[in-house]
């Protein structure tokens, strides 16, 4: 399974984004999937979840009430709508297919990881 993620880019506090992240098949539609991130100088964390048919999510305390994720299994994509950014967002995001059909904030449970893409929030 590859994953492409794509939708980062530069934007002002207070602004959005929506990211994507494309898979290469259609398994993953069987699997939950997440989002984490990495910014600079720290270790990658946890952003959001969501189950195999979008019925679950869960999200980091960080983001929660600011971001939102849904998938759509028929183009075999899961999105991460950010709203509200704020500087502290700012990290490479990844997309990752997790091993089952619902899974928390432990990477350990991802199997596939995206090449991930930069998001920057300017204050």
């Amino acid at each position: 399974v590859q994953l492409q993620a794509s939708g980062g880019g530069l934007v002002q506090a207070g602004g959005s984004l929506r990211l994507s992240c494309a898979a290469s098949r259609r398994t993953t539609s069987n699997n939950a999937m997440g989002w984490f991130r990495q910014a600079p100088g720290k270790e990658r964390e946890f952003v959001a979840t969501i189950s195999w048919n979008g019925g679950s999510t869960y999200y980091a305390n960080s983001v929660k009430g600011r971001f939102t994720i849904h998938r759509d299994n028929a183009k075999n994509t899961v999105y991460l709508q950010m709203n509200s950014l704020e500087p502290e967002d700012t990290a490479v995001y990844y997309c990752a297919a997790s091993r089952g059909s619902y899974s928390g904030s432990y990477q350990d449970e991802y199997a596939y990881w995206g090449q991930g893409t930069q998001v920057t929030v300017s204050s």
